[in-house]
C-alpha cells in the first residue's frame, strides 16, 4: 500500500507541474521591427471639424492614408482615466485603436494614469482614486491596466507618461515615496505580463539629463523598452549627445530604446491666435536646422539616421503630427503646435513625412 501511495503522489505531482495553468501567458520575444510612429491623440477631436488634408503632391487624401503611404507604421495614443472632456477617454481610444489596426497600424498606448495631462510636472492621481488607501490603489492600477490590455490589446504600452518624477502623485512620487512608486509600477507591469504574451512594455523618461539616475532606480522592473522624449528646446541641441545617451542606456540596462516623442517646427509663424510653444530662433538647432520645411525634413532625417545607428534602437515617434489649427485662424484656445505639425497651414503634407519611409543608414547625422 505504501508503494502504491507513493506512486500515486508522484504521478499527481508530475501532472500538476506539467499542466499549463491556462491563465498566465508565456512572454514572447519583443518585436524588434522598426517603429516609424506618429502620435495623433487629438485626431478624433480634429476630425469632427471635417478638415480636408492633401498629400505631398497636393491631391486630397484621407489623413490616415497619407500617414500610411509615407511609411508611418505605428500610431501612438494617450489614454486618460476619466477626462472631463469626451476626448482621450477609454471609449474613444478603444474605437480609434480598432480603426487603426484595421488599416494596418500598430498601436503604442500611453497610459497617463490621470484624468488629464501627465508629464514631468503634473502626475495627478485620477479623481476616483484619490481617497483610496495604498493597497486599494495598487488593486485599481492592476485592474485598470488589465482591462486596457485585454480589450484594446496594444502592441506597445507605456506604464505612465514621462514619469521623471514618478506617477500617481503623491502616492507614487519617485523621491518622496520610492517604494510606493516601485510597487505601483510592479502592479501595472504585472497586469500586462499576466494578460498578454506579446505587448511590449515601455518606461518613458523625458529628456536625457537625469536618465542615468532614473533607469538605475528602476533596474529591478520587468520592462522591455526605454522610451525617451527629445525636444531640442527643452533637452539640449546636440544630437550626438542624444545618440551617446541612447547607446549607454541600452547597453547598461540591456533594453531596446525608442525616441518616444520628438518634433520640430517648419516655420515660426502662427496660423491662429493661440500662443505657440516654439516661436523663437534660440529654441532651434541653428544653423543646421532652421524653421523651414527643409529644416524640419532634415531634422527628422537626422533623427531617423541616429536611430538607425544605435544598435538596439527601435525607431522614433513624432508627437503632434495632426495638430493643425482646427479651431480656426482666430482661435485663442486652438493649436499651440500648428507650426510643428506634419501638415502646413493649408493642411498639405510636409516634406518631413519623407523621413518616415527612408533607409536611415544613408542619411547624415549633423
Amino acid at each position: 500500500m505504501n508503494r502504491i501511495l507513493l506512486v500515486i503522489i508522484a504521478l499527481s505531482l508530475f501532472i500538476s507541474c506539467s499542466k499549463d495553468d491556462g491563465n498566465v501567458p508565456v512572454k514572447e520575444q519583443i518585436d524588434s521591427s522598426p517603429i516609424s510612429a506618429v502620435d495623433i491623440s487629438s485626431y478624433p477631436e480634429i476630425a469632427k471639424t471635417h478638415p480636408t488634408f492633401y498629400n505631398l503632391t497636393g491631391k486630397e487624401e484621407d489623413f490616415l492614408s497619407i500617414l500610411s503611404n509615407n511609411g508611418v507604421n505605428t500610431i501612438r495614443l494617450r489614454l486618460w482615466h476619466n477626462p472631463n472632456i469626451e476626448h482621450s477617454g477609454y471609449n474613444e481610444v478603444l474605437q480609434l485603436s480598432k480603426t487603426l489596426k484595421a488599416k494596418g497600424f500598430k498601436i503604442i498606448l500611453t497610459l497617463h494614469y490621470s484624468d488629464t495631462w501627465a508629464d514631468p510636472g503634473p502626475q495627478n492621481t485620477p479623481v476616483h482614486w484619490q481617497r483610496l488607501n495604498f493597497s486599494a490603489l495598487k488593486y485599481e492600477v492592476y485592474n485598470y491596466t488589465t482591462k486596457v490590455v485585454k480589450e484594446i490589446q496594444p502592441h506597445y504600452i507605456q506604464i505612465g507618461n514621462e514619469i521623471n518624477s514618478g506617477f500617481l502623485h503623491p502616492y507614487g512620487h519617485i523621491i518622496d515615496h520610492f517604494q510606493q512608486f516601485n510597487d505601483l509600477m510592479v502592479a501595472g507591469i504585472a497586469a500586462v505580463r499576466d494578460h498578454s504574451k506579446s505587448t511590449a512594455i515601455i518606461v518613458h523618461f523625458a529628456g536625457i539629463d537625469g536618465a542615468d539616475w532614473f533607469y538605475k532606480q528602476i533596474s529591478n522592473l520587468d520592462y522591455d523598452i526605454i522610451g525617451l522624449s527629445y525636444y531640442p528646446m527643452m533637452h539640449g541641441k546636440s544630437l550626438s549627445k542624444v545618440k551617446d545617451k541612447m547607446e549607454y542606456l541600452s547597453e547598461t540596462h540591456n533594453k531596446k530604446v525608442l525616441i518616444a516623442e520628438t518634433a520640430y517646427p517648419f516655420t515660426l509663424d502662427w496660423n491662429d491666435w493661440t500662443n505657440n510653444i516654439v516661436g523663437l530662433e534660440d529654441q532651434l538647432i541653428s544653423p543646421q536646422y532652421p524653421a523651414t520645411m527643409d529644416g524640419q525634413l532634415n531634422y527628422m532625417q537626422a533623427i531617423n539616421t541616429m536611430c538607425g545607428e544605435v544598435n538596439d534602437c527601435l525607431g522614433f515617434c513624432y508627437w503632434g503630427g495632426e495638430l493643425i489649427s482646427w479651431k480656426g485662424k482666430e482661435a485663442r484656445d486652438g493649436s499651440s503646435w500648428e507650426n510643428q505639425a506634419l501638415f502646413d497651414f493649408n493642411n498639405r503634407a510636409l516634406p518631413a513625412l519623407k523621413a518616415f519611409n527612408v533607409n536611415p543608414k544613408h542619411l547624415p547625422i549633423r
